[in-house]
């Protein structure tokens, strides 16, 4: 049911349960759990899409507001690789949501259960402040990484591969169990253009969209090419006039992108890929970032989640070609990635939603957290300037962890 503004949506959230889903202020929010499926393997994605398809047409559904996110809704974050990993598709029993439009901005709130009830009271909460945190390296020292990112250049210079994405962990331990609303409050606060969500211990702020289905209108934000800033404005303004030029950064760009055309195309018609990328500013780093459109093609009943199925993994996050960037990762990286690069985000009963890859995220299970950062390694890559690059994409929830 629609309601009058009850405040910011993350300072709603109790303790017990948080999903969150938020951008610029907007987005959705829940608590409780009406309905849950927990999937494995290489049927993960399917697996939870029919569990979805099935709930959806058998629930009741009285919906007043009638927006994409209304309604019956659930939230989902999905393991990286077939094996190791579980993924959860979860149902709040709440979900509270904001829709800015041009005509204005829309408040509902759902309540989801098996029988219908009056909305809960709505208050804001203050979470405790963060406990002490120390961090240490993850599976790999930096030095160490340096060495798996050396292989690897070394294995494309030979032409077994054209690109692979090389994923680092660091540990943070805690004092105390941590509050996710605590580092999903930073996060919103100060990475507003990102998709900063929460389920199921997945947490991050998301600069990159894998894929929004809306109403028949698909669009995909591929980031790929990156640099660290400097926090000197003009100094930045000039790294990004060479990040736009470099060769490196725009052939690991292009790979990207075309790996998201080529599956998008599969399902829709009308696509529009630009010739060239746009350089998108964040406080700690700026991407190349392209916006790949399309509209759904006719018959074709394809949900978000299954775009983002069919999607996964891409360029952006495997490597190219991604069968064999995908080996190579299981190979030599080291580490198990869980649901780090996976698809993360929201479906509505209509089959609608936004999924993001689940980066500059972390894995929370109580007073331990692991935050992981990756990047696109290409011919000519330096080790070196590759560890600084993930040092920069630690920094978001690194900072959003702190006092």
């Amino acid at each position: 049911m629609a309601i009058p503004d009850p405040g910011p949506l993350v300072r709603l959230l109790p303790q017990q349960d948080p999903v969150a889903w938020v951008r610029r202020g907007a987005g959705l929010v829940g608590w409780g759990q009406a309905a849950r499926i927990e999937t494995t393997g290489a049927s993960r994605f399917t697996a939870a899409d029919d569990w979805w398809c099935s709930l959806a047409a058998t629930a009741v559904v009285r919906d007043e507001v009638d927006l994409p996110g209304s309604g019956l809704v659930a939230f989902g974050s999905f393991a990286f690789a077939d094996e190791p990993g579980t993924s959860s598709l979860v149902v709040p029993e709440v979900v509270v949501g904001r829709r800015v439009e041009s005509g204005g901005e829309h408040w509902w709130v759902t309540t989801i259960g098996p029988s219908l009830s009056a909305p809960p009271a709505l208050r804001t909460t203050e979470p405790p402040a963060a406990p002490e945190v120390v961090f240490s390296d993850g599976a790999l020292t930096g030095t160490e990484w340096e060495t798996v990112v050396a292989d690897a250049v070394r294995r494309i210079e030979s032409g077994s591969i054209d690109k692979v994405v090389l994923a680092r962990d660091l540990v943070a331990q805690c004092a105390a169990d941590v509050d996710i609303r605590w580092p999903l409050r930073r996060l919103i606060e100060q990475y507003p253009t990102c998709w900063t969500f929460h389920v199921a211990g997945m947490l991050g702020a998301t600069p990159e969209m894998l894929v929004r289905r809306e109403r028949g209108l698909v669009t995909s934000r591929v980031l790929a090419g990156t640099i660290r800033r400097t926090g000197d404005d003009e100094h930045d303004l000039a790294l990004a006039g060479s990040l736009a030029r470099s060769s490196k950064d725009l052939e690991e760009h292009e790979y990207a992108v075309r790996s998201v055309a080529e599956v998008l195309g599969q399902h829709c018609t009308g696509m529009n890929v630009p010739e060239s990328p746009f350089v998108l500013h964040l406080p700690n780093v700026m991407h190349l970032a392209t916006d790949v459109t399309g509209v759904v093609g006719a018959g074709d009943s394809t949900t978000s989640l299954g775009l983002a199925a069919a999607l996964h993994p891409t360029a952006a996050v495997g490597g190219t070609p991604t069968a064999s960037a995908v080996d190579l990762i299981a190979e030599i990286e080291g580490m198990d990635r869980g649901r780090y690069a996976g698809p993360v985000g929201w479906i509505d009963a209509a089959g609608d939603g936004e999924w993001g890859i689940a980066l500059r995220s972390a894995d929370v299970r109580g007073d331990r957290v692991r935050l992981f950062a990756g990047c696109g390694i290409v011919a000519g890559s330096d080790p070196e300037a590759e560890l600084a690059e993930s040092q920069a994409k630690f920094v978001p929830v690194r900072d959003a962890l702190g006092r």
